[in-house]
């Protein structure tokens, strides 16, 4: 598959699962290259603390999705052990190391609402704000970095980026107004935010307000 150039993306949830992977990448890059193509992994929510830099030297972009750390948030330390958490759902050191990190829902599995999962990157909580203090709050992202994850850097891993992702002269012009602005209200508020309209290429596809016959 690289070596004929498609981008690569492996499914990988467990530590043991994510070192393999990278591992493999390792090997395959130094035979074949395609280290470019901006291969992923999807889920990376386990990493041997070892491995979390990795991801970085080797350009492999770890796509996660923020409300998985909240409804796994229950059972993860108990399942796993506290020494094994210092790797799990580490969105803050993954991006303090400098790799680009694209952010979704993984609906159906997880409800798609964009919000919820913007909530869930910011706050570490759950939709009742519990735990109050946040779940390992110090892997929590800023509104920005959580932001960028759900637009401009899902579009870099798609390799559309020139197309999608920002509101940019010559992108297509898909966006959405929203009944509050997520930058300013409370973190804890994010998860209520509500979609007025939606545009797709420049066309007014939903409109919340319109009347209906």
């Amino acid at each position: 598959m690289l070596g004929a150039g498609f981008q690569l993306n492996f499914h990988a949830i467990g530590d043991k699962a994510n070192q393999l992977v990278l591992d493999e990448f390792e090997r395959t890059f130094e035979l074949l290259g395609g280290q470019a193509l901006r291969n992923r992994i999807e889920h990376a929510q386990i990493i041997a603390v070892e491995d979390l830099p990795r991801f970085a030297e080797l350009k492999v972009l770890p796509s996660m999705q923020p409300t998985h750390a909240t409804s796994d948030m229950n059972m993860a330390e108990d399942r796993l052990g506290k020494a094994r958490m210092e790797g799990a759902y580490a969105w803050k050191t993954l991006l303090n190391s400098g790799i680009p990190m694209p952010l979704g829902s993984d609906f159906p599995v997880e409800l798609a609402n964009p919000f919820y999962g913007l909530h869930a990157a910011v706050t570490r909580q759950d939709r009742n704000n519990q735990p109050v203090a946040g779940w390992y709050p110090e892997q929590a992202m800023s509104i920005r970095q959580a932001f960028k994850g759900f637009t401009l850097d899902a579009a870099y891993a798609a390799h559309m980026e020139d197309t999608l992702g920002t509101l940019t002269e010559g992108k297509w012009a898909d966006f959405i107004l929203v009944d509050q602005d997520i930058f300013k209200v409370k973190p804890q508020d994010i998860w209520k935010t509500k979609v007025m309209q939606t545009w797709i290429a420049g066309e007014k596809v939903f409109d919340a307000n319109a009347t209906t016959n």
